[in-house]
């Protein structure tokens, strides 16, 4: 399967890089993927929500508790690695940042790095998600529901 994924991929970048490069071909690739991938992901969790009564915040938590356990067991990197962003932006790939950021703490620090480590390594993220969040608020004037 992974082959024929890889052969409908290769051919939509030739479709869309024919008139370019080669290394605008893999890139057109790798932005192919990257959207598949991450579509897939989205399509996967709003079938989740359709067909299920969990809320969307279980859900939510659900992704970034399975990126998180796919990073300890050292299977997202290479998943990551081959979906480029389709995988390192939905929350699953947030999980993931909060692992290796524990990770890479707890073997500087000790047993304070579980506290510290994701917070830190995911702290960018975390910021733009509030000013963004902020000012789309701003924009908007968001109202309470009835």
């Amino acid at each position: 399967m992974n082959n024929d994924i890889n052969h409908m991929i290769s051919m939509l970048a030739d479709v869309a890089g024919s008139s370019m490069g080669s290394a605008s071909g893999s890139v057109v690739m790798e932005l192919i993927r990257a959207f598949l991938v991450g579509g897939v992901i989205c399509a996967l969790v709003q079938i989740l929500l359709d067909r299920t009564k969990l809320m969307p915040g279980r859900v939510m938590v659900f992704l970034v508790v399975s990126g998180t356990i796919l990073g300890w067991l050292g299977l997202y990197e290479p998943f990551l690695e081959w979906a480029g962003a389709g995988a390192g932006v939905p929350l699953l790939g947030f999980g993931n940042t909060l692992w290796k950021g524990v990770a890479k703490a707890i073997g500087e620090e000790g047993c304070i790095g579980i506290f510290k480590g994701g917070l830190t390594a995911a702290s960018a993220g975390i910021a733009a998600a509030l000013v963004f969040g902020y000012l789309g608020a701003l924009i908007f004037k968001p109202k309470m529901k009835e």
